[in-house]
């Protein structure tokens, strides 16, 4: 099998490290990796796969001789990705930077595989709650289309970075010692006010657009229509930051342009690939982020008909963002191209 030159931006963040577990897991044919990131980050060493390798600083010489470049987020996008296709680079790239512009495919591999090969050298991933209700809607939309969609997101506090994490910690053992609790991070770092995440519901993730939504919230509208390819899905969603280390979890509730049932729903989901259905409530089995954690499938469970509308559907959806919603979704892509000769 050929193998191919792979630089990885952001090497030392959350998305970077799970590149590189995957990369690994999966036996992803590389022949060099380059691991680049900010100044600030250079010369950190990283031991993988029996060797050390030493970070170096991005720069536009960085991506000379590279076939796939991985960037984990950020908005070191817009300065790299351009430099790394004038390279010859194929460039995969987390951030929204290139999300919504409509010469960039917007791809999720199980679900619309069909717009990678209309690259021009730069692919989108989602953002990681849409990855995630993308995967439990494709079946059902395939099946009976989706008139409209009312999305609840209870997100981790790891999409909003190492910090966040360390922060929740610190407060629960903050008020577990009876000490004042500090909060500097959450909704987001650069607002001017920052509330306890810890035993908390914070319901804004990053900042608040026209109509007084956030812009998550709209990634979610803007980012599900065009990887369905159908904007005229109704969409409706509230995102909320919960004080859960590791996975989203997303209450969706689904009006349906015909008939299906939640048996045969069940049914859909259960032989789409990626996805895992656990739903046994006589045995209270169903998805939880503490075991999801870690996980390369999307979980769904509580599937129930919703009768107050006459074709409803209740799913409730649970998966690994940094995973599946960044990381693994990625890395899919790139193994997609390599599969169907697209690099």
């Amino acid at each position: 099998m050929k193998k191919y030159n792979v630089a990885i931006l952001g090497a030392t963040g959350a998305v970077g490290q799970e590149f590189l577990k995957l990369i690994e897991e999966r036996n992803f044919p590389y022949n060099e990796l380059k691991l680049l990131a900010s100044e600030r980050s250079a010369g950190k060493t990283i031991d993988f796969m029996g060797k050390t390798f030493t970070v170096e600083e991005a720069k536009a010489a960085s991506f000379e001789n590279i076939d796939i470049a991985l960037f984990a987020g950020g908005s070191a996008s817009k300065t790299f990705a351009p430099e790394a296709v004038k390279r010859g680079a194929v460039v995969i790239d987390n951030s929204s930077a290139f999300r919504m512009d409509p010469d960039v495919p917007l791809v999720v591999p199980e679900v619309n595989p069909q717009a990678i090969k209309d690259h021009k050298g730069i692919i989108a991933n989602p953002n990681c709650s849409t990855i995630i209700m993308a995967m439990a809607l494709k079946p059902i939309y395939d099946k009976v289309k989706i008139k409209r969609i009312v999305v609840s997101t209870y997100q981790a506090v790891s999409g909003a970075g190492k910090e966040a994490i360390d922060e929740l910690t610190d407060q629960v053992q903050a008020i577990i010692q009876n000490r004042p609790v500090e909060a500097n991070i959450l909704p987001s770092a650069g607002l001017p006010v920052h509330y306890q995440i810890a035993f908390n519901l914070i319901p804004q993730i990053d900042v608040f657009v026209e109509g007084d939504y956030t812009k998550e919230e709209m990634k979610m509208v803007h980012e599900t229509h065009k990887i369905m390819g159908d904007s005229t899905i109704g969409i409706s969603a509230t995102t909320v930051r919960v004080p859960v280390y590791r996975s989203h979890s997303e209450s969706i509730n689904l009006e349906l342009e015909g008939p299906l049932s939640a048996s045969e729903a069940k049914t859909l989901l259960a032989n789409f690939p990626g996805v895992i259905v656990q739903d046994d409530p006589a045995a209270q089995i169903y998805p939880m982020p503490l075991f999801t954690s870690g996980k390369d499938e999307v979980f769904v469970g509580r599937i129930r008909e919703d009768k107050s509308v006459p074709y409803g559907l209740n799913l409730w959806v649970v998966g690994d963002q940094i995973r599946k919603g960044a990381a693994l979704n990625a890395l899919q892509i790139a193994e997609y191209m390599i599969k169907h000769n697209q690099i």
